[in-house]
């Protein structure tokens, strides 16, 4: 880390995701990329958070194990892995200011999408899940998986329609995530230039000192869980989470704007 401003933004990021992954504040998410970029730059922070989901799926994977409705990933799976091998070859087009500008669109168009799903979903009726929307949106998943650790607006939108209970909402949701954050892991680990494969991004994006950085703040990740198991005794969700869209909010446009809070804490 080059300075505590950097580190502090970073450790409470990866708390959000021990809190997201402990069922308190399921929009905490897509608020941990855009604060990592904010501590380390694009491409690092998207290579340190992978390991660190992944090891947040666990405790979630635990919580939720059997709850889940795992036909859904028979419909997104597919889609999600063109949807990650188009999301390394961008990456590597992409400078790191235009990273920032397309996670920060990415955190303003969630806080949007979360404070009016219920509108667009509010039509009675079931949806039955089905091969011709589910890969469409397996492979906007797996792009603004890749770009940002962000496709829980595509994945809800394939999922929210189904109108299934909560819990089994938040397990199958816990299901996609796991699976997507492991079908990552090989294309962000291997280069192309390493492998001659040329689905693989041009440099790889999880790497020595990326790994090492990941697990700096691996403890965070089970202190959030515990911190989140807490505030579901203690606090409304519901208050807690406007807080959160108006992070996620700032935050984006801080990303979209070039103001980088970090530095000028510095």
């Amino acid at each position: 880390m080059h300075d505590w401003s950097s580190f502090l933004l970073a450790a409470v990021a990866v708390l959000f995701i021990g809190l997201s992954k402990a069922g308190f504040g399921g929009g905490l998410g897509m608020l941990t990329t855009p604060l990592c970029v904010l501590a380390f730059g694009p491409k690092d922070a998207i290579g340190i958070l992978l390991p660190l989901l992944c090891a947040g799926d666990a405790f979630s994977l635990y919580h939720y194990w059997g709850k889940w409705e795992r036909k859904n990933l028979r419909f997104l799976l597919p889609g999600v892995v063109v949807g990650v091998v188009i999301g390394v070859q961008l990456i590597g087009r992409f400078s790191a200011r235009e990273l920032n500008v397309c996670i920060g669109v990415l955190a303003v168009a969630f806080v949007v999408f979360q404070l009016t799903k219920e509108r667009i979903f509010a039509a009675e009726g079931a949806f039955a899940p089905n091969h011709a929307f589910g890969v469409p949106c397996g492979i906007g998943a797996g792009i603004t998986s890749t770009f940002a650790h962000g496709a829980g607006p595509v994945v809800s939108v394939f999922l929210i329609p189904q109108q299934m209970p909560k819990e089994r909402y938040v397990a199958t949701t816990v299901l996609v995530f796991t699976c997507i954050n492991w079908i990552k892991m090989p294309f962000f680990m291997v280069d192309r230039e390493m492998m001659s494969l040329p689905v693989l991004a041009p440099v790889a994006i999880i790497n020595r000192h990326t790994l090492e950085q990941s697990l700096t703040f691996l403890p965070f990740i089970p202190a959030g869980v515990w911190l989140g198991v807490w505030l579901n005794r203690k606090f409304s969700e519901k208050t807690f989470m406007k807080v959160v869209y108006v992070m996620t909010f700032v935050t984006g446009v801080q990303l979209i704007t070039g103001f980088n809070p970090a530095k000028w804490l510095h």
